[in-house]
């Protein structure tokens, strides 16, 4: 499979959804309502997810889809997929209400529970950021200038750049966020919306987020296949990789998101992740 050409057929079927998106996004009403997890669905999600479906349907007829928006498959026909495409049409809904601009589209292709590629677009700026093992770690912009990325080496800053969400910040980060302050010698902490989060710590403008609050396996899988070519982590409590499509939930668990992987994260953090873990 080429995926540099898959690549390149994504960002067009992202530019489309991008577009339907920002159609509505420009509108008053956003025919919000309500899923059955309590969580915002809006004609934007539905509008994304119906492009970005039929795009791949049309691109990889032979390959299966799951997207939020249909993530009612049961397990027992999903877990016969050993590749299948992973899609977040509209991350960052809440975001998308709030009108801040921090909402992306997510694209990952999954091969025997890893992702392999990434695609992840902002609608709002057209900037995108792709990766494959085949292809590299890139950022592009609107007018098409591309950038290869890579994360950050901890042992050339002063400053420790961590990203936290901005909707669901939840009680447990507070002692992480805490324990991190005693033992670095300087932590900034900025608040994001959406995969935006990972982006930046990819491209290294982020050292490290924490997430301890719910996410699918559509919020990270894009993310992870961006993070980890660009020389990153994404790892749960026991500081194994996320892995997908291997339960019947399609909930992540707690996890960690490392730009530098030499740093000695597990023996910094293990003693207040125990802590965290028994709450």
């Amino acid at each position: 499979m080429d995926k540099s050409k898959l690549i390149s057929e994504l960002k067009s079927v992202c530019q489309r959804a991008g577009t339907a998106i920002i159609e509505v996004y420009q509108h008053e009403d956003f025919g919000i309502r309500e899923k059955l997890d309590h969580s915002p669905v809006t004609e934007a999600d539905m509008a994304s997810h119906q492009i970005i479906v039929e795009g791949l349907q049309q691109l990889t007829p032979e390959i299966p889809v799951l997207s939020e928006e249909s993530a009612e498959v049961p397990f027992s026909t999903r877990h016969k997929w050993s590749t299948f495409w992973l899609v977040d049409p509209l991350d960052g809904t809440k975001e998308f209400i709030n009108r801040n601009g921090e909402f992306t589209i997510n694209i990952a292709l999954i091969e025997n529970n890893r992702p392999v590629l990434g695609v992840i677009f902002v609608p709002v700026t057209n900037e995108i950021y792709y990766a494959s093992d085949q292809v590299g770690a890139f950022w592009e912009s609107a007018a098409g200038e591309v950038k290869p990325i890579q994360v950050n080496s901890l042992h050339r800053v002063d400053v420790v750049n961590i990203v936290a969400s901005r909707s669901h910040m939840g009680e447990r980060l507070s002692p992480l966020l805490s324990h991190l302050a005693e033992i670095l010698p300087a932590i900034n902490i900025s608040h994001l919306g959406s995969a935006l989060k990972f982006c930046l710590v990819a491209e290294g403008k982020a050292d490290f987020y924490p997430r301890l609050t719910p996410t699918s396996e559509w919020d990270t899988a894009a993310a992870q296949a961006i993070i980890e070519v660009a020389g990153g982590s994404i790892v749960d409590f026991n500081f194994q990789p996320l892995t997908y499509n291997t339960r019947e939930s399609l909930l992540n668990p707690p996890f960690l998101v490392f730009g530098d992987k030499q740093y000695s994260w597990q023996e910094a953090l293990m003693p207040v992740l125990k802590d965290i873990a028994k709450t």
